[in-house]
């Protein structure tokens, strides 16, 4: 048998990042199927602003903020033919409870992957005397 060297183009940091991304979208679309069941698609633009704007502690920042500079107004309702004519007021109403609903299953996740991180963290010990090695840049 010949064994197969894999390699990959991001260092192991950088593959964690995005393999924990990908872990909280996957968590967003579980619940969003779970609280909007076969009409869960319809809803995606909705959790595609929340976690756009949500707080992101490695970037100290939400995604949009950190691209453009500035917090985001507010989502863009998207109406299909066929559906009732809402009003402003029924527009903003509906979308503010779907954004606070999806908000409040984006931090449930959050919570839920720290307690994973966690369980698996070890505190540091050290004794006066101890070398160690510090970080100066960012």
């Amino acid at each position: 048998m010949h064994s197969i060297g894999h390699e990959h183009s991001l260092p192991p940091r950088d593959r964690w990042s995005d393999e924990r991304t990908i872990q909280t979208l996957e968590d967003m679309l579980r619940a969003c199927v779970l609280d909007f069941g076969k009409g869960w698609d319809k809803h995606l633009p909705l959790v595609e602003f929340s976690y756009n704007n949500s707080y992101h502690t490695s970037i100290k920042a939400a995604p949009f903020e950190a691209l453009y500079g500035r917090k985001c107004r507010s989502p863009i309702c998207l109406a299909e033919v066929g559906d009732r004519q809402l009003t402003g007021t029924e527009i903003i109403h509906e979308t503010t409870e779907k954004i606070v609903q999806i908000k409040s299953r984006i931090q449930a996740a959050c919570d839920r992957q720290k307690s994973y991180a966690d369980v698996r963290r070890k505190p540091l010990e050290f004794q006066v005397g101890d070398k160690v090695m510090l970080k100066v840049s960012p």
